[in-house]
């Protein structure tokens, strides 16, 4: 392990959840290993408070797994997974964006707007971490205007039991240009209320990510 690292005095769990989140990005922590409460906190700085707190967060985001009476490692999956997992998130985002239209408010479409300057931005500064986190946000947004929170829920979840594919390749400048164009078609075909071409653009959208991250892989 390495040298302690500056921490700061408040909100101590989400800092440590945002390091063990970033470690586990880029493979410093790899997938399946263990996680030692001890040896991080140890790692950081901190007691193990804080850090058992943010491995709980952690396991609600789909980035850590818990086993009964071994401990909790980084989640591990398999390539057909992700691909069955992708097929299905690309259906139910297909139905969020048809969908979205119906609920969509003057103050979305300025968020939607503010997010997709910030994805520019973080494109212009190649700066992957935060790009991934705004992607995330902007197909939330999209999911909560479906109306259905059931759908909204399993599209949460396949996005969790996606995290360690998809988050390596949004490093890559061209990767999320790219992804930022076709969020602009789905987000102006909801505007427009062109509810099938939303559906297929979005569709499209999570079907391109995923060649994006098969490109990559075979890298």
């Amino acid at each position: 392990m390495q040298a302690p690292i500056e921490k700061p005095e408040q909100n101590l769990p989400l800092w440590v959840a945002d390091q063990l989140k970033k470690w586990i990005y880029t493979g410093e922590l790899s997938p399946g290993e263990r996680l030692n409460e001890a040896a991080l906190a140890l790692r950081m700085g901190t007691s193990r408070g804080p850090v058992r707190e943010a491995i709980r967060t952690l396991s609600g985001q789909g980035l850590v797994t818990a086993v009964v009476n071994r401990g909790v490692f980084v989640r591990q999956f398999s390539l057909r997974e992700m691909l069955e997992t992708y097929e299905l998130r690309a259906m139910m985002f297909g139905f969020g964006a048809e969908h979205a239209h119906e609920h969509l408010s003057e103050s979305d479409k300025q968020q939607f707007e503010l997010l997709l300057k910030n994805m520019d931005e973080a494109c212009e500064q190649e700066d992957g971490t935060r790009y991934y986190e705004l992607n995330l946000l902007f197909h939330q947004l999209i999911m909560r205007l479906s109306g259905n929170q059931r759908a909204q829920a399993a599209y949460d979840e396949y996005v969790k039991e996606l995290h360690l594919f998809r988050r390596k390749y949004f490093n890559a400048p061209g990767n999320m240009r790219r992804s930022n164009i076709e969020h602009r078609q789905i987000y102006e075909a909801i505007v427009k209320g062109a509810n099938s071409k939303a559906r297929a653009v979005a569709e499209k959208h999570v079907l391109e990510g995923r060649q994006r991250l098969m490109r990559s892989i075979d890298g």
